[in-house]
């Protein structure tokens, strides 16, 4: 079994307060994916590339999440450092993410320093796009990695909804916050030192709030120090130890934690294109449909759609951050039969009352695959920005769910593997007067194979960076399907360059806008794959 020193604690002296530490973090995240979902497609556009090129592009978050993740996962649970298993791999990597998100965002002029006015240099500065957004996705997963992990590893199991819920509600922040300065003229307001352009300013701030909001959570939480792994005899030496732990982790999941990644996969054959393609169709469909046609040669195409999606995405974020609050309290959470938080007295007559009808989180789920599957199925049939920026808003409270309910549920899951259970199994915290130093921590070891009998906090999460690292496999890899399911389409529908957008390429390699549009068809091919979902996750009540 596995040797431990310390308990795990975070600073602050409410529960909202030290979840809100906690999960800090996952506002810098969101706001980078905020930024690369709503830009970086209309982007890579106006640089020349095609839709069916740039669907190739996107093959990067899936690629990194599927390499990254699980990675990232099985060698912070080894980890023996006295920062902790997470912690390290959150600030190292939220600096690296910021590093690339600055060359992403100053890539031509970068290029042009060290290819000044040559004929390559338009291939050299797309090369240099392209990689960047590579850089930045693999690196950004290796943070989200362990953030999801030290939230598990933190919390108790009758805490793990909560803990899902309020990332979910950081992410409904970062999202929002993202798409609102999406929205706005930031060179108009901030001139020009962050930049001269919309997108350069905005990879500048979401640089900076990354390496912010990790900074927050890595000084807020203080971990475990793992003093000896637990020794698996499946594991093999030499450096094939991790690749070997996750597939044999794999082929032997429990039968509700496969469970919970079949419904992922299903669910994110139609979440992939709707979270990197949906902004630039709103906006496109604002060019096509909405704007007079002497005001569609716009000098900055890439803001007005940039912009145009942005605003729509302000009220899905609205949306989004309601309903991270709202539905935590009206939905019963998948623990609440080992554990009922006590309410006050003079509210206890109502509050039953009202746990009665409460729906269980399993359900909302359910309901979320059929809410989103409706709305898109729609999809094809724009013709107006206003309508598709209604369809998008009708996808808001799913996306809470879609957030928060695989890791609500999976936490739950490998607590019981871990042993954890009960609210004796709960965090310490710090109040604002009290300090506790790594090397204090170390004082006192904990060893889980003596104390098994006298307290069931023996453990939390032991494995769950290897667990989560498997539930991202599960969702990256239908986003491999829907990038080439997206490439197919493209091909077909849209084989052209953007008329939109790609303003220097001749009106000959532009693309034809009188058919259905290509992105509208991928999210159709999405509300399918949500309807299947259904039925998976449905599973998880026989089991």
């Amino acid at each position: 079994m596995s040797r431990w020193a310390g308990q795990p604690s975070i600073k602050g002296s409410t529960e909202a307060v030290r979840m809100a530490l906690l999960t800090l973090n996952t506002i810098g995240i969101t706001f980078v994916w905020g930024v690369e979902q709503t830009y970086c497609t209309p982007y890579l556009l106006s640089l020349g590339l095609t839709k069916s090129k740039t669907s190739l592009v996107w093959i990067a978050g899936p690629l990194s999440g599927l390499i990254v993740q699980p990675i990232v996962g099985a060698l912070a649970d080894e980890s023996t450092s006295k920062w902790g298993r997470r912690r390290p791999f959150i600030v190292l990597g939220s600096i690296l993410s910021a590093f690339c998100l600055l060359t992403l965002g100053f890539t031509k002029e970068i290029v042009e320093f060290f290819v000044p006015e040559h004929p390559a240099t338009q291939t050299v500065t797309i090369t240099t796009a392209v990689m960047a957004i590579y850089a930045v996705d693999f690196s950004i997963n290796a943070v989200m990695s362990a953030a999801r992990s030290l939230v598990v590893d933190t919390l108790p199991i009758e805490k793990q909804q909560t803990g899902s819920a309020w990332g979910s509600r950081m992410s409904a922040i970062g999202h929002g916050i993202a798409y609102a300065t999406g929205a706005i003229d930031l060179p108009s307001i901030l001139g020009t030192s962050l930049g001269d352009t919309q997108f350069k300013q905005l990879t500048v701030i979401a640089a900076l709030g990354l390496v912010f909001t990790c900074g927050v959570t890595s000084w807020a939480v203080t971990e475990r120090i793992l003093i000896a792994p637990r020794h698996d005899p499946r594991k093999e030496e030499g450096g094939f130890k991790v690749i070997s732990q996750i597939w044999s982790t794999i082929v032997n999941l429990p039968p509700r934690i496969r469970a919970i990644c079949m419904a992922q996969f299903w669910a994110w054959i139609g979440w992939f294109p709707f979270l990197f393609y949906s902004t630039t169709w709103i906006g496109e469909t604002y060019f096509r449909y909405d704007v007079a046609r002497d005001a569609k040669d716009s000098g900055d195409a890439l803001g007005e759609i940039g912009r145009v999606g942005s605003e729509a995405f302000i009220i899905y974020s609205v949306i989004t951050f309601l309903g991270s609050w709202i539905l935590p309290m009206i939905i019963k959470s998948p623990d609440d039969e080992s554990y009922t938080q006590r309410p006050p007295e003079a509210l206890r007559g109502i509050v039953e009352n009202f746990n009665k009808y409460k729906p269980e989180l399993l359900t909302a789920w359910m309901w979320g695959h059929a809410t989103f599957a409706g709305a898109m199925l729609f999809a094809p049939f724009a013709k107006s920005f206003r309508f598709a920026t209604f369809l998008v808003c009708l996808c808001g409270l799913p996306w809470n769910i879609a957030s928060w309910a695989p890791s609500a549920f999976l936490g739950v899951e490998v607590n019981k593997l871990s042993g954890a259970a009960g609210p004796n199994a709960s965090y310490r915290r710090l109040s604002h007067s009290s300090s506790v130093e790594m090397e204090e921590i170390k004082g006192s070891t904990l060893d889980p194979e003596d104390s098994r009998s006298g307290s069931k906090s023996n453990t939390t999460g032991q494995l769950s960076g290897v667990y989560f690292g498997i539930l991202n496999i599960y969702t990256t890899i239908p986003q491999f399907i829907g990038t080439i399911l997206s490439t197919i389409i493209f091909s077909i529908l849209e084989p052209g360059k953007s008329p939109e957008l790609a303003h220097n390429a001749h009106p000959n390699e532009h693309h034809g806008t009188d058919g259905p549009n290509a992105i509208a068809v991928c999210l159709f091919i999405g509300a399918c794959s949500a309807v299947v979902a259904i039925f998976a996750t449905r599973k998880l009540k026989y089991l």
